[in-house]
């Protein structure tokens, strides 16, 4: 394959554990399933505000299949079919599709959409808002976008120390779904030193799947020497994954796909811890077990872990197809 150099033909045999859940999650299934749908039922172009889903290919698939992504809704012609990705929309792009009368499907994951409403439950009840996230991401953006009041983000344990609010009786927080679950508590107890008063959900209110991808990795960590993550560079969950792989004292490392192997990874390897973020499909898991094999013969093994059987209603408009 591209970018894959360093074939062996070495008797070496290396174990290749695969974690347990990995890659999509229902949100992301839904998504997915929504923009192919919409294509079927109303024929291409199906507009689509920013990526679907953060993985390239996904995106470039549903690109040649007659998706357009496009950066905000003035790219959108007139009457045209659009969907709000998974991550979720500001009220103001709510708002203005329906100025234009755009027909619109919403594919935000029900679980983001539950952030969304609890922000505004809070904000409802007079309370200022500390969201926990990471700046610029999509579903950051919507989700200060969709909360009436002030909105104060933090991303670490230290903006936590140093936030000033106005009135520190009158304070919620939540969180972006795909964060750490340990960085979250942290922060969250920062938070409660801080402004004792504070209320917000409890910490098992993150993502399910984030929760699971994580808790897999640390199940790798203690059976592997080298942890690869099958995910997009702008995958936030995709991301902490290798983050937690590093911490935990592992080399690890991101990959779009397989063509991103490098041989001096594997020298002295004999375990492989492989996983992948939300939003990357299974079939780049496989092309990964696949590429390994040029560096020597691959066992591959299920590790044990947390099944899941969460499926997501769909959106009226396609729910018949």
């Amino acid at each position: 394959m591209d970018g894959m150099t360093g074939a062996t033909t070495d008797a070496k045999t290396m174990r290749v554990i695969l974690a347990q859940p990995r890659g999509f999650c229902a949100g992301v299934e839904r998504a997915i399933d929504i923009v192919e749908r919409a294509l079927v039922k109303f024929g291409p172009p199906i507009y689509v505000r920013h990526e679907i889903v953060h993985n390239r290919h996904v995106v470039e698939d549903l690109r040649a299949r007659g998706a357009v992504f496009v950066d905000e809704l003035d790219e959108v012609p007139e009457g045209a079919w659009t969907v709000f990705s998974a991550h979720g929309v500001a009220r103001k792009v709510v708002q203005a599709a329906a100025d234009r009368t755009l027909p619109v499907i919403d594919a935000t994951c029900p679980l983001v959409a539950k952030v969304h409403a609890e922000g505004r439950r809070y904000a409802g009840q007079g309370r200022e808002i500390v969201l926990i996230g990471h700046a610029g991401h999509a579903e950051v953006e919507g989700t200060i976008g969709q909360i009436d009041g002030t909105v104060y983000l933090v991303q670490t344990v230290e903006d936590a120390e140093r936030l000033e609010v106005r009135n520190k009786a009158k304070l919620a927080y939540i969180t972006q779904t795909t964060l750490s679950v340990d960085d979250t508590r942290s922060i969250i107890a920062a938070l409660k030193t801080r402004f004792p008063a504070i209320i917000g959900p409890d910490v098992k209110d993150i993502c399910y799947a984030t929760q699971n991808r994580q808790e897999a990795v640390h199940q790798l960590a203690g059976q592997v020497e080298l942890i690869l993550v099958v995910g997009s560079k702008n995958s936030s969950n995709s991301n902490r994954l290798r983050e937690i792989g590093a911490e935990l004292g592992h080399p690890a490392f991101l990959i779009d796909d397989a063509s991103a192997l490098k041989a001096e990874w594997f020298e002295g390897i004999s375990i492989v811890g492989l996983t992948a973020g939300a939003s990357a499909p299974e079939v780049l898991v496989q092309g990964v077990i696949e590429g390994i094999r040029q560096f020597g013969q691959v066992k591959v093994e299920l590790l044990a872990g947390t099944p899941e059987d969460v499926k997501f209603k769909l959106p009226a408009e396609v729910a018949s197809i």
